[in-house]
């Protein structure tokens, strides 16, 4: 009997940690949400540290490189949850909850604002976890004040941008928009490169993206709010 304990003793401990090494990789599949399905790239890893870390790719959603958080890998139980992007006030981030089924297949959960749908995924090769990037200074020419206005299911929304630069130090952002009510937005990542400029709010899932033209003075982008992909040019504000 006490052969039997030991043995199902060292058979638990041998299959945690095979379960642990064959997560690590790239995982490809499909969220069978009703009527749009969506496409889903999932890659895990180790830090130097030997802590988990991930990224997640759902190209319909506009998700591209988002941070997971809370990865959790406990026998042949997997569970993650998405940083930021698809968060809802009340359910709070969108969350997969996997049980291995072989060594290169889990499948699970979706859960995001309450809905839930099943997802299946296959290990298609190593991870290309995309490490979280990091703010940059601004040039001169962004630094400063910018106002624009878009339009999102048939109503407008007034942007305000101003970029600040702190010495030894990242530049900073705040992003503001205004439609029913004031929405100030939590901005973690501002990076330029060159002429072009990347704000990001990743607990809110919002972006923007655009290029500095010389010709107008304007920054002329892209607001990426989930779905929806809507041009917006930002002008600078000028003193009255």
């Amino acid at each position: 009997m006490r052969t039997l304990i030991a043995l199902a003793g060292w058979l638990a401990a041998s299959f945690s940690c095979l379960a642990a090494d064959t997560v690590a990789g790239r995982w490809e599949g499909r969220v069978q949400v009703p009527g749009f399905p969506l496409q889903v790239v999932i890659d895990l890893d180790h830090d130097p540290a030997g802590a988990w870390i991930g990224s997640v790719i759902i190209p319909e959603l506009n998700i591209k490189g988002v941070q997971l958080t809370d990865i959790d890998v406990h026998d042949a139980e997997v569970s993650l949850a998405i940083k930021g992007a698809l968060a809802d006030p009340q359910a709070g981030p969108a969350k997969f909850h996997a049980r291995l089924d072989a060594a290169n297949s889990m499948a699970g959960d979706f859960t995001q604002a309450g809905n839930s749908a099943t997802f299946s995924l296959r290990r298609t090769g190593p991870a290309q976890v995309d490490l979280p990037l990091r703010s940059s200074a601004v040039a001169g020419e962004f630094a400063g004040k910018w106002v624009g206005e878009y339009e999102l299911m048939g109503y407008l929304r007034h942007v305000t941008l101003t970029l600040t630069n702190h010495e030894g130090a990242a530049a900073s952002a705040e992003f503001v928009i205004v439609g029913k009510k004031v929405n100030n937005l939590p901005v973690d990542l501002v990076t330029q490169d060159g002429s072009f400029l990347r704000i990001e709010s990743h607990e809110i899932g919002i972006n923007f993206e655009g290029r500095f033209r010389k010709d107008s003075g304007d920054i002329s982008g892209t607001y990426e709010q989930g779905p929806f992909e809507l041009p917006l040019v930002l002008h600078r504000e000028t003193g009255k």
